[in-house]
């Protein structure tokens, strides 16, 4: 069964198809992750045209989607690059700890809820440019 899997991912369509789907279940497993450790339903709040939460979420989206580039660009295998968006999601996850400790005169979730698109954009590009350094690191 292994070998027929293998195979399957030696074909160009094959690979994609792979590498898609660890894409989108990494996005549904991390996002959930996110959604756990934020203060606010993000879903519910985009639906409500909270424009900083978008903002952050789709940063996380992009951040997340953007390790599996550069690890799928390296020739990482499917495997390996299932790791590798593990270990880019914690550490955007600790990226996102970070950001709220080392701003201390206000909370980002709370400013993310109310919509201060200042505090998203910030969050958004936190979380992009964190996984370019993430990405680059990936051989």
């Amino acid at each position: 069964m292994q070998d027929n899997i293998d195979l399957l991912l030696e074909h160009p369509l094959g690979a994609l198809l792979g590498y898609f789907t660890v894409a989108i279940l990494g996005l549904v497993v991390f996002l959930s992750f996110f959604e756990m450790v934020t203060k606010y339903n993000c879903w519910e709040e985009i639906r409500k045209g909270n424009v900083a939460v978008a903002m952050a979420t789709g940063g996380k989206i992009f951040g997340i989607c953007n390790i599996l580039r550069f690890s799928i660009e390296a020739g990482a295998s499917i495997y390996e690059t299932m790791k590798w968006s593990v270990v880019g999601f914690l550490l955007l996850l600790l990226a996102y700890f970070l950001f709220e400790f080392f701003t201390p005169v206000f909370s980002i979730d709370e400013e993310i809820a109310a919509d201060n698109r200042a505090v998203g954009l910030t969050a958004m590009l936190l979380s992009i440019s964190l996984s370019y350094v993430i990405g680059a690191a990936i051989f």
